[in-house]
């Protein structure tokens, strides 16, 4: 079965005890290891206990078919309940898991399987969402709300206090990885020592190197016209795994940030006096650039993008569409636009 959003927090913490195996899949590798994790010590106490458990990987059940049956059935030299880990699992061990389900050993022995961005047709997730005795769990990447509590999860664990517009920062900027993101927090956490206060200077000094900024990186170049520093930033950005259509959101919010600021400039207020009714409020750093973009994009030509953007996110969804080479696309035709309006930028 698959457990619904609301009830991974309970489930994780105290397994249900008719379930035998569970699946943690999806997009988010970091929430998989990291769930994948937390439900392993809710099994056994000490999840490298070799005597209680046994790690092994997709390839090696392959190679052997009958090492799941036998590995979770073996009963602990020193009691306790018997957990099998296995990772890297996709479709082709699907029919495995399928035949393990529907007749597993005689006792308690429990198994996680890690599994990557499961399309909703796989075998490997179609066995756990029809078995009565097992979970799927699917980890997609974290939300601005799902970042959002992490921030404040980990900002309590460290009594941390952050300044009012610290917050809204980390969220716009730390990226959709569970553990990347809890990496950055971390540091940041180092840094201010526990009990510490971080201002919103110190955020960005801490976290200015996260992974997210090479997106930040593509969409400001293509916002202020400048096609080969766009191209650089998004073909760093995809070759870390970020999502095409990611890229293509952000983008999207990005010019809707524009376009709403662009219209207040219309009804009269002066730019700074619209760039301060931005919420979150813009980062300090970036006001010079987002002046330079309020003079290439007035608000006729930003809400043209909002809708190429918004079309560009549809072809990228349509089967069969190669959705890196549309959002590529996107993003040059942005920069190209914005060359055409003012100056001709060239690094």
């Amino acid at each position: 079965m698959k457990l619904e959003p609301r009830r991974v927090d309970s489930f994780l913490t105290a397994p249900d005890a008719a379930i035998r195996a569970c699946l943690v899949y999806g997009p988010d590798r970091g929430l998989v290891g990291e769930r994948s994790a937390r439900l392993a010590r809710a099994i056994v106490a000490d999840p490298r206990d070799a005597f209680r458990v046994a790690a092994l990987t997709a390839d090696v059940l392959l190679a052997e078919p009958t090492r799941l049956h036998d590995e979770a059935a073996q009963l602990s030299l020193m009691g306790g309940r018997r957990l099998v880990h296995v990772t890297d699992a996709g479709d082709a061990v699907g029919a495995l898991f399928a035949r393990y389900l529907g007749d597993p050993p005689a006792g308690d022995g429990f198994v996680i399987v890690e599994g990557g961005d499961l399309k909703p047709r796989s075998s490997l997730r179609r066995a756990f969402d029809s078995a009565k005795n097992a979970a799927a769990i699917a980890c997609y990447l974290d939300g601005p709300r799902e970042i959002e509590t992490l921030v404040r999860e980990v900002a309590r664990s460290h009594r941390l206090t952050l300044a009012p517009d610290a917050l809204p920062y980390l969220v716009s900027s730390l990226g959709g990885d569970r553990a990347l993101s809890r990496q950055e927090l971390e540091k940041l956490a180092l840094y201010a020592g526990d009990g510490g206060a971080v201002s919103l200077a110190e955020v960005a000094a801490v976290i200015g190197d996260s992974a997210d900024l090479s997106l930040d990186d593509a969409i400001l170049a293509a916002a202020e016209g400048n096609p080969v520093a766009c191209e650089r930033a998004l073909a760093r950005t995809l070759a870390k795994g970020e999502s095409p259509i990611r890229v293509l959101r952000a983008a999207l919010r990005h010019f809707t940030q524009l376009h709403r600021t662009a219209s207040r400039l219309d009804d009269g207020a002066d730019v700074d006096e619209a760039i301060a009714a931005i919420r979150p409020p813009l980062f300090f750093k970036l006001k010079d650039s987002f002046k330079r973009q309020l003079r290439l994009w007035p608000a006729r030509r930003a809400a043209a993008v909002l809708i190429a953007l918004v079309e560009a996110e549809r072809q990228a969804k349509s089967p069969g569409m190669k959705d890196e080479t549309i959002c590529r696309a996107a993003l040059l035709r942005i920069a190209r636009g914005a060359m055409q309006a003012g100056p001709q930028r060239t690094s």
